[in-house]
């Protein structure tokens, strides 16, 4: 069943840039029944976001600045979250912002039962992250997009594709050990679910992949089998480490 999800966009925050490849990104995981940005939009530099706020049916709210150094807007959003959460018409948010400062909200949220999916950049700081479900860097939904508008096979954007690291392959090898069976094989899709508990911002995007199967398969430490489903209509992907690797994990 789709999730109903209030999209809550700091607009003091995020650049209007990322808007198409952001909202595509969010019809995935449901269905943004409410869309509402927040900002002080008597400043001029929340212009260019007036020009494309009909386009994809976001309200904008506004949020004078009333004292200066302080943060109108997030104190406005934290405020709407609220009422739209006691409201009950969602059973999703989605925080976009790249600010620490709702990072208490994205936690209440999930107390209360809701899913939170977080959007920003990269410089967004790691307890906003982890305060989430789910989090993707919006950097790396800007890469996608030019990699699929070029017709040159080379990547557009490579400051913005992670290498993975020796720290993210034991990430996804001690992952593999939690799920495995007697012979050390755990199906990948239940990889998958648990590294993103581990790390909401696990993202085989990040790492210049569209999926998490090729992916593993580029890692050297890993191996993958495919079985047939019981049915016999589609292939099931298991993964596990390498004999090394699996000698190495249990100690």
């Amino acid at each position: 069943m789709d999730l109903n999800l209030a999209v809550l966009i700091d607009g003091d925050n995020i650049p209007s840039t990322y808007i198409k490849e952001m909202m595509e990104e969010i019809a995935k995981y449901g269905n943004p029944t409410i869309k509402r940005i927040y900002g002080d939009w008597t400043k001029p530099d929340l212009t260019k976001w007036k020009k494309i706020l009909l386009e994809n049916a976001i309200t904008p709210i506004q949020q004078y600045g009333y004292t200066k150094g302080k943060n109108a807007t997030d104190s406005a959003m934290i405020i709407d979250a609220m009422d739209i959460l006691y409201s009950e018409k969602v059973n999703g948010f989605c925080l976009v912002s790249s600010d620490s400062d709702f990072t208490r909200l994205a936690t209440r949220l999930r107390e209360a039962g809701m899913k939170v999916f977080g959007i920003g950049e990269k410089k967004t700081p790691n307890p906003f992250i982890v305060a989430c479900d789910k989090f993707i860097y919006l950097e790396i939904l800007k890469h996608e997009a030019e990699e699929s508008e070029s017709t040159d096979s080379k990547p557009t954007a490579k400051s913005s594709v992670d290498t993975i690291t020796p720290k993210d392959i034991r990430l996804i090898s001690n992952t593999i050990s939690d799920l495995a069976d007697d012979d050390g094989w755990a199906f990948l899709g239940d990889v998958g679910s648990l590294l993103q508990k581990k790390q909401p911002n696990f993202d085989s995007r990040n790492y210049g992949f569209q999926k998490l199967t090729p992916l593993i398969k580029s890692i050297k430490n890993f191996e993958i089998e495919q079985r047939e489903a019981s049915k016999g209509r589609s292939k099931l992907i298991y993964v596990r480490n390498k004999e090394k690797n699996r000698a190495t994990t249990k100690k």
